[in-house]
């Protein structure tokens, strides 16, 4: 998701469809606090996102909205919705930036939709392909810093889920590498590797990371949507960032991420044929051609991301990490 840094597009409040939520919203906020704009926040793919001013203190506040609409994930919102709540207030006492939660509905008993309420967030979500190099080593420590992350046995988020298998990978229609997503597919069958556990986002890429400032002066000031929290190999959180990054900007720096990633202090697999795992597993989430993550993207004015483009950056990034790692 994505708020319009430094611009307010406010819209009229319109209760078709949500009347309910926005009643527990602001019974949520309490002392006589009312919605009076109303914002659609850019980049989301899983649930819709709204920005909200309130009004009813000195000056009105902006909080954000997430409420989970589609059916696929109306159903399974309980576990995603609790897990998010969990997690934000877990890391409001640690150095990684994330928004207050501040009420969750996560099986709509109250709400139209199963919803989430945060603080927002300063800063917006940056995807031009202008400064992406200084923004690939901001990325890379703030992982690090995720992972170090200390949390208690019996507050640990689940065991990662892995997003691809070999029997149910789409390959594109016309590619003109069929042993190259042959082999890919062939790296997965096997079993995963033996990994050191940590704290992972599980979904962390440039889609989910605000900035603030220009240039040097570029800081990362927040991180969202943490619903798919997991406890896992600190290489699938590096893999997941690596494949978006080569999407969005091309292989070179696609295969930065882990550079920087270790450069930083970070620690990833010392066997090559483990670090490709986790690398390919993660890139076969995104085939045939990314088009999934695409729409977001170019939404959030990307829109050279054609179906080519990706399926093309795609098998480029699957060669380099053989000549890599294989």
């Amino acid at each position: 998701m994505v708020a319009n840094e430094g611009v307010a597009v406010v819209g009229g409040v319109d209760d078709r469809g949500w009347s309910d939520t926005r009643a527990w919203v602001e019974e949520r906020l309490g002392g006589g606090r009312r919605i009076d704009a109303v914002e659609r926040l850019r980049g989301g793919w899983t649930s819709e996102m709204r920005s909200l001013r309130v009004s009813g203190t000195a000056e009105p506040r902006w909080f954000v909205l997430r409420s989970f609409v589609k059916p696929f994930f109306v159903q399974h919102a309980k576990g995603l919705l609790t897990r998010e709540s969990d997690v934000l207030t877990l890391l409001r006492e640690t150095e990684v930036p994330v928004a207050e939660c501040l009420g969750v509905d996560a099986t709509a008993a109250y709400c139209d939709h199963p919803s989430l309420l945060m603080s927002l967030l300063p800063g917006g979500v940056r995807l031009d392909e202008v400064g992406a190099g200084l923004r690939t080593e901001l990325l890379a420590r703030q992982l690090l810093g995720i992972h170090q992350v200390r949390v208690p046995p019996e507050a640990r988020p689940r065991v990662y889920q892995g997003w691809a298998s070999p029997d149910r990978v789409r390959l594109p229609e016309s590619t003109g590498r069929p042993d190259l997503w042959q082999r890919a597919v062939d790296v997965i069958r096997r079993d995963p590797p033996e990994y050191r556990p940590c704290f992972l986002h599980r979904d962390f890429h440039p889609g989910n990371v605000l900035l603030t400032g220009q240039g040097a002066r570029t800081e990362i000031s927040g991180v969202v949507d943490w619903v798919e929290t997991s406890w896992g190999p600190a290489d699938l959180d590096v893999a997941h960032c690596s494949t978006a990054l080569a999407l969005l900007y091309g292989v070179q720096e696609g295969m930065r991420l882990a550079d920087s990633y270790l450069a930083c202090g970070g620690a990833l697999s010392d066997d090559p044929a483990a670090h490709l795992y986790w690398r390919v597993l993660d890139a076969l989430a995104f085939a045939p051609d990314a088009e999934k993550v695409a729409v977001p993207w170019r939404e959030l004015g990307r829109t050279d991301l054609t179906s080519a483009l990706l399926t093309r950056r795609l098998e480029d990034y699957l060669e380099e990490l053989f000549s890599r790692f294989g």
